[in-house]
Formats: structure tokens, C-alpha cells, sequence
């Protein structure tokens, strides 16, 4: 093969894996939970790929997609590996946080039927089970193909995928009331202090203890199901958000959701709106607002305080 045949073919493969990275973004967002692990899960994609021989691959798109998820489930087993903290007390990092000037039409792809509440829910899967739940039950990819990405025989695989399902779907919207069976750790008593005393000083209108709580570059994020009830989708900025809550969140009750603390609104023991809660360093750096129904059936409420 000559120099110009190599690039040509170069060439082609680069415009094959544009074709296929908003696919491939998709599935490493939802193994990830992250946008930017996501990003670097799909560039070391291309880097193997640039670096294969795929003359005798007949189904590239297939091919990349085992690929991605090879590299996802690397980065999980290696994120589990350093955790000190339990899977599900991670941060999970809402689509809607990114501001690099993602295309509408392809953040409308990433989005579809991933929640920030089935994030949460993945979250709480061994890497195993993550990846077979994924690429089966949300790409239709068959357990043949699964099989060897995880090391188990397609029977195995099917078994890690039922497993999986039957977790996520145990994580249905139920709120328990009372105490949560088991104590939270210090990171879960440090973020209830810091929410509670947020939603005490909303309640109280007390704009100076809002600001102290919030990052200077908070941001608060509603969904779309909040934002037709006349949410604004998206304030920056500690005295913006602290404008919104001052004097509100009366009837927000603090609670357990799906292991973080956050707080929850809700009407005849049935959640309307769950505000989750980023906190670093014991500020408050963001909050979501989640009203989608849909969202709200996958997460497991425990209220804290009557």
C-alpha cells in the first residue's frame, strides 16, 4: 500500500468513526455516568481503531461498540478500585452540566431515556453487570457479543443483565419515612448538615446564610418536566440562586436519595420534586431539580426528618 492509500484509507476510517461517535458517546455516558469519562472513552476508541487492522471487519459500527465498552468497563474496574466509598454515594454528572457547545440534536441523542435517576441507579452496579444491563438492555446488543467483553459464557452474561435489571428496577420511587435503616457514614452526616442547613435558611429567607452554603460559581439546574411548571432551565452564580430558594422550599423535606442526601417535595407520601445535591469542600457547587415522573419512579426516598 502506498503513502497515499494508507491516508485515504486513514481518511475513511476518520469519517466511519464521526458517523458512529454520537452512538458511541451514548453508550459511554450511560456506562460512565460522566461526559467527560465519556469523551475519553470515545478517543481511545478512535486510537485503537487508528492503530487496528479492520480489513476483515464486516460490521465496524459493532466493532466500535465492543470496543467502547471494553475501555468502559476499564475505567469502572479501575474507578472501583479506588473508591474507598460505597458505588452509590459517587457523583453522577447530569448531561445538562456540560456547557462545551454540544449540538442540540446530539445532546437530544445523548439524552434519550438517561435520567439523572437511572445514572444513579447504574452507578450502584458492579462493572459487570453495568456493562451487560447497557449494552443489552439499552443497545440491543446480544449476550454472544456481551460475552466476551466480560469474560463469561453468554449464559453468564445474561445472568449479570437479569441481575442488573432486577436491582434497577428495585430502586423504584418508594418513600419510606423514619430514620434510614443504617447510619450514614461522615461524608452522608457532613452532606446533611450542609442540606439541612440550606433548606433551613431558605425557609427562613436568610439570604446571607444561603450564600454562605453556595459556591460562588454554583449552579442550579432544572429538568424539563420543572421547567414547564416556570423553572428557569439553568442559574448561575450564588446570589442568583440564592434568590430563588430564599424564602421558599417550606414544604421540602430532607431525605435520602438513592444513598446522597438531598431533599424531597412531595404530596400524599407520593415525590413531585427531588433536589439533588453536588456538594465539594462543603459548599453546595450544584443543584438539580427533577420533576420528570419517569425519573422520579427509579429513585428510593428515605425521609430523614418528619
Amino acid at each position: 500500500m502506498n503513502e497515499m492509500d494508507a491516508m485515504d484509507d486513514h481518511d475513511w476510517l476518520a469519517q466511519q468513526f464521526e458517523e458512529r461517535r454520537i452512538h458511541l458517546r451514548a453508550v459511554a455516558y450511560r456506562m460512565l455516568g460522566s461526559l467527560s469519562e465519556a469523551d475519553d472513552a470515545v478517543q481511545e476508541s478512535w486510537l485503537r481503531l487508528s492503530r487496528a487492522d479492520t480489513s476483515s471487519v464486516e460490521n465496524l459500527s459493532g466493532w466500535l461498540t465492543t470496543v467502547v465498552a471494553r475501555v468502559c468497563l476499564d475505567m469502572l474496574r479501575a474507578r472501583a478500585a479506588r473508591r474507598e466509598e460505597p458505588l452509590e454515594a459517587s457523583v453522577v454528572e447530569p448531561l445538562m452540566s456540560r456547557e462545551d457547545g454540544i449540538a442540540p440534536e446530539q445532546e437530544a441523542i445523548l439524552a434519550e431515556s438517561v435520567g439523572l435517576a437511572l445514572l444513579v441507579v447504574l452507578d450502584r452496579l458492579n462493572p459487570a453487570e453495568r456493562l451487560a444491563f447497557v449494552l443489552h438492555d439499552l443497545f440491543d446488543v446480544p449476550f454472544d457479543e456481551i460475552a466476551p467483553i466480560v469474560g463469561r459464557s453468554p449464559t453468564a452474561a445474561r445472568q449479570l443483565a437479569s441481575r442488573a435489571r432486577r436491582r434497577v428496577r428495585g430502586a423504584g420511587a418508594a418513600i419510606s419515612t423514619g430514620q434510614p435503616s443504617a447510619e450514614l457514614n461522615a461524608e452522608g452526616a457532613r452532606q446533611r448538615t450542609v442540606v439541612g442547613a440550606f433548606l433551613a435558611a431558605a425557609r427562613a429567607g436568610n439570604f446571607d446564610a444561603l450564600l454562605a452554603l453556595l459556591d460562588p460559581d454554583v449552579v442550579l439546574r432544572a429538568d424539563h418536566a420543572t421547567v414547564q411548571t416556570g423553572a428557569s432551565a439553568k442559574v448561575s452564580g450564588a446570589q442568583a440562586v440564592a434568590q430563588q430558594f430564599a424564602g421558599r422550599a417550606r414544604a421540602a423535606q430532607l431525605a435520602l436519595i438513592n444513598g446522597a442526601v438531598g431533599a424531597v417535595w412531595a404530596v400524599g407520601g407520593q415525590p413531585r420534586v427531588v433536589l439533588s445535591f453536588t456538594l465539594a469542600h462543603e459548599k453546595i457547587i450544584a443543584i438539580d431539580l427533577i420533576a420528570d415522573p419517569a425519573s422520579l419512579q427509579q429513585f428510593a426516598l428515605t425521609i430523614l426528618d418528619r
